[in-house]
């Protein structure tokens, strides 16, 4: 089956588009922001941890709702009407952001959350429709493009975030506050106007199975369970997935903690944003290089390559790491890791799964990282609180927390070797 170029192209913009929301809200301004902003009388550990358990919330929500999100979206083979459903959910309150006065804590994380939910569902649907743009034999290079233009895309809106955060007066705005409500907006914005082409132009395969809603909702629960009973059976896939919900969980809780542990060790903010920016940047290419790579070692050595970056950081970096310009080089050292490990997992699962199916056998996928969202950050927390009531001293506290994430990528490592294992034997 050919697939057009312009299909391609327009789905690797949709990554191109909500790039921007993780970048300039999850990763970059919110988490500061939060602290300073809406939570400003307020404790630091105390707004850490209602950021932890909003995140770990708004996991669950989505974990609960990703099977039957993907069984509906294959049934009535609605995988882009509700990507742009949850899109445009995401993309507004992104935007609405903006309107939240200073204090208003509750508000401003209800509506990260609502945010949140918006994106991770969307995204579903999104790599749920890799296995129409593209087949199996350039599926690993497709998606590390995609995770690669994604890097690019919200690298340079954010760098002109970062500049508006740093001359707001430049920009004709009254103060960094107000930088940080405007990159809200535009980072909405860009997620709604870049998600156009695959609208326009990605077409889903096959037909519906069925048009009344009702059937649909009572087809996708028995599917969901003829899944699950698929997946369990499935060795190599099971395996996969537990291997995957280790790592992805300690690259999820490095993208929404790094922030938060800077600040905790003293890194001032400019110096943390740089570092984000150079994540980026060094994202870009690095995954195009893991894309290639996969094509000649295989896509789970690729894998396990990122988690040993991972590793070294994690375990060294965090208890080693002395200056702002350590942490700089630490955020780059990830940079090389993080898209290609992504972009490699998605591909790898495309390939385990049935087509027809992808939606909701994704659904399960997406499970799975969004439970893994919720250990990382919790050892985290629980190691951090542990520490200090032993009487260390906080900053120590956060190095050790930090660093017990390694735990997560060795256990993923030793699963994934094993499915890969299973996969060979099973092919033979």
């Amino acid at each position: 089956m050919h697939h057009g170029r312009r299909e391609v192209i327009s789905w690797w913009m949709y990554d191109w588009a909500n790039s921007a929301f993780i970048l300039t809200v999850v990763a970059g301004f919110f988490p500061v922001f939060f602290k300073r902003f809406w939570c400003d009388a307020v404790d630091p550990t105390l707004s850490t941890a209602r950021l932890g358990f909003g995140n770990a919330i708004a996991g669950l929500v989505v974990a609960v709702l990703s099977p039957l999100l993907g069984a509906v979206a294959d049934v009535g083979k609605a995988k882009k009407s509700l990507l742009a459903l949850f899109m445009l959910l995401g993309a507004l309150s992104t935007i609405g952001l903006f309107f939240l006065p200073g204090g208003e804590w509750f508000g401003a994380l209800a509506v990260f959350l609502i945010a949140s939910v918006g994106f991770n569902s969307a995204n579903i649907f999104y790599d749920a429709l890799l296995v129409d743009v593209t087949d199996r034999e350039r599926m690993d290079w497709v998606s590390s493009v995609g995770y690669g233009i994604g890097y690019l895309g919200c690298g340079l809106l954010f760098a002109c975030n970062v500049l508006m955060v740093n001359l707001p007066a430049r920009f004709g705005l009254s103060g960094q506050a107000q930088a940080v409500r405007v990159s809200f907006v535009m980072a909405g914005v860009w997620w709604l106007l870049f998600s156009l082409p695959l609208l326009l132009f990605v077409h889903e395969r096959g037909s519906a199975v069925s048009r009344n809603l009702l059937k649909i909702v009572r087809e996708s629960l028995a599917r969901v369970s003829r899944t699950m009973a698929a997946i369990v059976h499935h060795r190599p896939l099971l395996l996969f997935l537990l291997a995957y919900w280790f790592y992805i969980d300690g690259v999820h809780t490095f993208v929404l903690m790094a922030v938060d542990f800077g600040m905790a060790i003293g890194i001032k903010v400019p110096s943390l944003m740089i570092a984000l920016l150079v994540v980026q940047f060094v994202g870009f290419p690095c995954t195009l290089f893991f894309g290639l790579m996969a094509k000649r070692f295989g896509p789970s050595t690729m894998i396990i390559v990122g988690i040993i970056i991972y590793v070294v950081v994690c375990g060294a970096g965090a208890l080693l790491l002395r200056s702002a310009v350590d942490y700089i080089i630490l955020a780059g050292v990830t940079g090389v890791a993080q898209g290609g490990i992504q972009a490699l997992s998605r591909s790898y699962f495309g390939k385990l799964i049935p087509a027809e199916a992808s939606g909701e056998y994704f659904g399960f996928y997406n499970i799975v990282s969004r439970f893994a969202v919720i250990i990382g950050p919790a050892i985290v927390g629980i190691i951090v609180m542990v520490t200090k009531k032993a009487g260390m001293p906080s900053m120590l506290a956060s190095r050790i927390g930090m660093s017990s994430v390694s735990l997560l990528f060795l256990a993923g490592a030793v699963l994934l070797m094993l499915a890969e294992r299973l996969r060979k034997q099973e092919s033979v």
